[in-house]
C-alpha cells in the first residue's frame, strides 16, 4: 500500500473517531487522534489480521493498553471491515458492543479487554510468553500512553519482557506529552523514556508517529530485533488533524458539540 492510500485510510479513521465521540457525546478524542496514523499502519501493513483469520489463534495480536482510546481502535476496525460505519455511531450507547474500553467478549478483533492503565501491557507480555511456550511464531504488539508509564505495573511488565528475552513483543508508547490533567512532565515526569526502557533491557527506536515513511522504518527496525524486546517511542501530537484539538489537554476526554464536530469534519474532508 502506498503512502497516499495510507493517508486516505488514516483520514477516514480520524473522521470516524470524531463521529464516534460526537455520536456518543462521550469518549477520548485527543489520544485517539494522536494514535490514528500508527494504528492505521499497524493494521494495514504490519499485522497479519484479516476477516478470514480474525477468530483464529494463528495471527498477530494487539493489546490496546491505553484502553480509553477505543474510538481509534474501532475506527481502524471499520476501515478493515470488522465493523461498519453504522456501528461507529453506536459508540458508548446503551446496548452497543462498542464500549468505552475494549471488550473482547463483544468484538472478535479485540484481543484483550483493557481499561485499567498498566494492565494491558502486562497481559501482552503474558501472551508473548505463551507464544514462546507454544512455539507460536506470531507477534504481539501493545500501545501505551506516555502518561500511562507513570503506572508501576508498566515497569514490572517491562522487567518481565526483558528477563524472558521476548523478541516476539513490541512495546509502543504514544508520546503526545499530555494527559487528562496537563503536561506529562508536570503531572509526573516519565522522561527520558528511551533511557528508562534501555535500562530495562529493551532495544529502543524513536520515530515521528505522523509520517508513514518514519513509521515504516521504525516497525522494520523493531521487528528485526532478536533475543530482547523492542520499544518504539512515537513522537505524536494530541488531537492531530483537528486544528482546535491539537496539543490541548482539554480534549483528552471531551466530546465536541455540533458546531465543533462540523468544523472538525470539514477540516478532515479538506485533506481528501
Amino acid at each position: 500500500m502506498n503512502k497516499e492510500q495510507l493517508k486516505k485510510h488514516a483520514n477516514n479513521v480520524r473522521k470516524n473517531i470524531l463521529t464516534a465521540v460526537y455520536s456518543g457525546q462521550s469518549g477520548h478524542p485527543g489520544g485517539s487522534l494522536s494514535a490514528a496514523d500508527v494504528l492505521t499502519y499497524l493494521y494495514f501493513e504490519v499485522m497479519d489480521i484479516n476477516e478470514d483469520n480474525v477468530k483464529g489463534i494463528d495471527r498477530d495480536r494487539f493489546v490496546l493498553s491505553k484502553g480509553h482510546i477505543t474510538p481509534a481502535l474501532y475506527s481502524v476496525f471499520a476501515e478493515k471491515g470488522f465493523l461498519t460505519e453504522d456501528d461507529i455511531k453506536t459508540f458508548r450507547k446503551f446496548g452497543s458492543k462498542l464500549q468505552g474500553h475494549p471488550n473482547m467478549n463483544y468484538i472478535d478483533a479485540v484481543d484483550m479487554s483493557t481499561g485499567s492503565l498498566g494492565q494491558g501491557v502486562s497481559t501482552a507480555v503474558g501472551m508473548a510468553i505463551a507464544n514462546k511456550l507454544d512455539n507460536n511464531k506470531h507477534h504481539i504488539f501493545t500501545l501505551l500512553g506516555d502518561g500511562e508509564c507513570q503506572e508501576g505495573e508498566v515497569w514490572e511488565a517491562a522487567m518481565a519482557a526483558s528477563h524472558y528475552g521476548l523478541d516476539n513483543i513490541t512495546f509502543m508508547v504514544d508520546c503526545n506529552h499530555l494527559q487528562i490533567d496537563g503536561k506529562v512532565e508536570d503531572v509526573m515526569n516519565v522522561y527520558p523514556l528511551d533511557k528508562k526502557f534501555e535500562a530495562f533491557g529493551f532495544e529502543v527506536v524513536k520515530a515521528y508517529g505522523h509520517d508513514f515513511e518514519d513509521i515504516k522504518a521504525a516497525f522494520d527496525y523493531a521487528l528485526s530485533v532478536k533475543r530482547k524486546p523492542a520499544c518504539i517511542l512515537w513522537n505524536t501530537t494530541k488531537g492531530k488533524g483537528v486544528s482546535f484539538m491539537e496539543d490541548q489537554a482539554g480534549w483528552h476526554g471531551k466530546a465536541p458539540n455540533k458546531e465543533q464536530y462540523e468544523q472538525a469534519m470539514a477540516e478532515l474532508e479538506g485533506n481528501e
